[in-house]
């Protein structure tokens, strides 16, 4: 039998993530790399998945989402960021951040469309984009402190300009826009007449005080803005995979269009688990706040005087470190995993346009204390 795939797969590569994982595991490495924690979130949240099967709550989901979930999705945006969003009509459960992206580009990007991106990009962005038929464009935020350029941003839009992707907090950055950059990006999406989607899976995970400003609170931006986050990413378990996205009422059925011939539905006990907690979120949120910054502070700490000076993320579990200046991302992440037995992210496969990635390893630092150290410590050992 002669096997013949589509050709829309054909640019799609396999993820850095399972690359490195995968040599992780191999080298028997400290796995820096991906993005996820390897401790639990809290126990009281498992006993509520437990408590949700026990008590029958095992079938399909509505394919929106359980309205318990959708409700009180609905009340933490009203009570954290004032902003109203109808839990009948304008909030969608979806599996995890990465369907709620996936159905929302491919809801709104017809063959040709054009839809910006900030660089360093998380990659599901443009695959998603390219999948769609959509055609990428790129604006580079800068280190040290990845800042984009204004009028970058105003000379990329033409008349086959639709979208937006914003992702504040940033991965891989850890950058938290603030409120003049998203003042003008809003300005640019309403003078244009475009659509925001913004990824805000880190939205409760900043550093320094600094404050989360979701863009759909701006003034004209709420009927233009599909706001994505993720339950994964507050509380701590990733393999859940409960996400959500909030929007006006169009932009919803399009999501429940693409998403209801794809999974349908989300797992009904986690989505009871979720329900519960966000109730209890403002009681949470302090504690979990001060566990990651006690782990950012450390590994900025430990890196300052070592070969992998580090940037400040402001938000998000990821930092940039700077590498030696004639050593480029994958040829050093290669050697890091294989001879030092610490696995990183080479950033570079996250630029299209600049070469400043090369410069760059990405590190997770939502990790286990004694995780931590061991990765650390394999990188400080390393010698140019």
């Amino acid at each position: 039998m002669s096997i013949k795939l589509s050709k829309r797969i054909e640019r799609i590569p396999e993820s850095v993530f399972t690359t490195m994982s995968r040599l992780a595991v191999e080298n028997n490495a400290v796995n820096l790399g991906q993005g996820f924690p390897d401790f639990n979130g809290p126990d009281w949240l498992i006993e509520e998945v437990y408590n949700a099967m026990k008590n029958g709550k095992n079938q399909y989901a509505p394919s929106i989402g359980i309205l318990s979930l959708r409700k009180n999705i609905s009340e933490l945006y009203k009570s954290i960021y004032d902003i109203d969003w109808s839990y009948e009509k304008e909030v969608i459960v979806t599996m995890g951040a990465t369907e709620a992206l996936f159905s929302a580009i491919h809801s709104v990007v017809d063959e040709g469309d054009e839809v910006i991106i900030f660089e360093p990009y998380y990659d599901s962005y443009i695959y998603d984009v390219l999948l769609a038929g959509g055609i990428p464009k790129f604006i580079t935020l800068h280190k040290p402190v990845f800042s984009f350029n204004f009028d970058d941003l105003e000379k990329s839009i033409t008349n086959k300009t639709k979208v937006i992707i914003l992702n504040n907090p940033h991965n891989p950055t850890g950058k938290v826009y603030t409120k003049e950059e998203l003042k003008f990006i809003s300005e640019i999406a309403i003078k244009n007449d475009l659509i925001v989607i913004s990824d805000e899976v880190y939205e409760f995970l900043t550093y320094d005080n600094t404050i989360h400003i979701p863009i759909s609170t701006l003034t004209g931006m709420k009927e233009r803005t599909i706001t994505i986050s993720s339950a994964g990413k507050t509380f701590g378990f990733t393999g859940w995979k409960i996400g959500w996205a909030c929007a006006n009422e169009q932009f919803i059925k399009g999501i429940h269009s693409i998403r209801q011939w794809t999974t349908f539905a989300v797992n009904t006990p986690c989505q009871h688990a979720v329900a519960f907690g966000l109730t209890k979120i403002k009681d949470y949120l302090p504690d979990f706040r001060k566990l990651y910054q006690k782990k950012r502070d450390f590994i900025i700490k430990e890196l300052e005087n070592s070969l992998f000076s580090p940037t400040i993320p402001l938000g998000s579990y990821f930092i940039m470190v700077n590498i030696p200046q004639n050593k480029n991302d994958m040829d050093l992440a290669l050697e890091l995993v294989r001879d030092y037995k610490v696995a990183t992210i080479p950033p570079s496969v996250f630029y299209s346009i600049s070469d400043e990635g090369k410069s760059m390893l990405r590190l997770c630092f939502a990790k286990q204390d004694e995780t931590l150290k061991n990765g650390v410590k394999n990188l400080k050992a390393y010698k140019v």
